[in-house]
């Protein structure tokens, strides 16, 4: 079972390892290192309003029998556009929590609050081709491949899929 929840001071040292993942930058818009330092400024201007941050991140918890709690990823809200109700959602799991389930209870969750509690109206998300895995969790959790992107990024073409409430 996985809860989201508001971004703490305490999950520096996770975003910092989260954010420094090299790997996962061709997936995102990171394209270079962040300091702790930056993290926590990040973290004291976020008021965790959506309306005046235009964006939204939580933090990703998993809590079962086998674990107390464990901070497993994030999920973001992000390119707001209030008036015509709709957001862009990015997502990072930690490796050692992929495969298990945790990315579509979590995505399932953030749709809840941005459908039923902000009334969004379409959730989007740009993956590129060559990240199946994401392709595929979105498409079982009923998005649908809307527009292509050649050339996206360096590395890959990419795909917008689109959601609509």
């Amino acid at each position: 079972m996985i809860r989201l929840r508001k971004i703490e001071p305490s999950d520096v040292p996770y975003l910092y390892r989260w954010e420094n993942d090299a790997t996962a930058w061709t997936d995102g818009s990171n394209h270079n290192p962040l300091s702790q330092q930056d993290l926590r400024d990040y973290i004291a201007s976020t008021t965790g309003d959506i309306y005046k941050d235009g964006q939204l991140r939580l933090i990703i918890s998993s809590n079962d029998q086998m674990v107390n709690e464990a901070t497993v990823g994030c999920i973001d809200l992000f390119d707001f556009d209030p008036r015509n109700r709709r957001a862009a959602l990015g997502m990072y799991i930690a490796p050692e929590f992929r495969g298990k389930g945790v990315g579509r209870e979590a995505l399932l969750q953030m749709e809840h609050y941005a459908f039923d509690f902000l009334h969004l109206r379409v959730l989007y998300a740009v993956i590129a081709t060559s990240n199946t895995v994401c392709s595929a969790l979105y498409q079982s959790a009923g998005y649908a491949p809307s527009s292509p992107l050649p050339a996206w990024t360096l590395e890959s073409d990419a795909v917008i899929w689109i959601k609509t409430n």
